[in-house]
């Protein structure tokens, strides 16, 4: 995959769902292990797992030698975070809590060079330690994918504005968050749950942005159901998950001979 490509062109497949993976444990081990298994793309969580800020090079590195890209769901709305995860390599952002047009316009601002946006000039690991500055810098504004998350009901309410945000390149559910904001926390597969992801997956085919779906405990059935929904990017599991349910599995097994 070519550096300076746009993010979305080269994830996004038009009749297949795309698959990711999910890190919340920050060592890059964890993303190379899940690349190397054949994800289009790996998640690093900064917001719920323990990455610091110096892990984000080394999980930007891990993940780009198995030809995947490495996005970045960012700790908070703010320009230091984003611009702390792009400068280190990120191809893309996930930013959290987004519940209306205003709070997508400020990611997209914190993610993009000026005239577009606030992001700071700099030599960094983006551009190679400014090896390729003059190529970053005219590339990162339409290769950098601005991804938000949708995991409330007021940000279910206000999709339409906040895809129509200039720079917002397509949303990730975020499903456990969402469950809350309706009162029924941890019930993601509640009717009030499937009708706000389909609002929303609807909504990103009308305004032909890319619709995610973090599915953090995959099966045959709810993979299937997001697909039909409309979400075609989709997160599955994630290293914390992986390894819990494979030594669950292995006791098991033991326990049964």
């Amino acid at each position: 995959m070519n550096w300076f490509e746009n993010t979305l062109e080269q994830i996004k497949k038009p009749s297949v769902p795309t698959l990711g993976g999910w890190c919340q444990i920050g060592h890059p081990a964890s993303a190379e292990i899940m690349a190397r298994a054949g994800f289009s793309f790996v998640v690093l969580d900064c917001e719920h797992g323990e990455a610091e800020d110096a892990g984000i090079g080394d999980f930007c590195r891990a993940v780009r030698q198995f030809d995947c890209l490495p996005l970045v769901r960012v700790k908070e709305n703010a320009v230091l975070p984003i611009r702390r995860a792009l400068d280190l390599g990120a191809a893309g952002i996930i930013v959290p809590l987004v519940n209306g047009a205003e709070e997508a316009a400020k990611a997209v601002a914190a993610a993009k060079y000026p005239p577009e946006g606030v992001r700071g000039f700099a030599f960094h690991r983006g551009n190679n330690w400014g090896v390729d500055f003059s190529e970053y810098v005219k590339n990162a504004n339409k290769a950098i994918a601005v991804i938000v998350m949708i995991e409330s009901r007021e940000a279910v309410e206000n999709i339409d504005e906040i895809l129509q945000a200039d720079g917002v390149d397509g949303v990730f559910i975020g499903p456990y968050d969402m469950s809350g904001s309706y009162g029924i926390a941890g019930q993601t597969d509640n009717p009030l749950v499937k009708e706000a992801c389909s609002t929303v997956a609807i909504a990103c085919k009308k305004y032909h942005k890319a619709a995610g779906a973090h599915i953090v405990i995959p099966n045959s059935e709810n993979v299937d159901s997001a697909v039909k929904q409309g979400f075609h990017l989709l997160a599955l599991g994630m290293d914390t998950v992986f390894l819990a349910n494979g030594a669950k599995q292995a006791l098991e097994m033991m326990q049964n001979d």
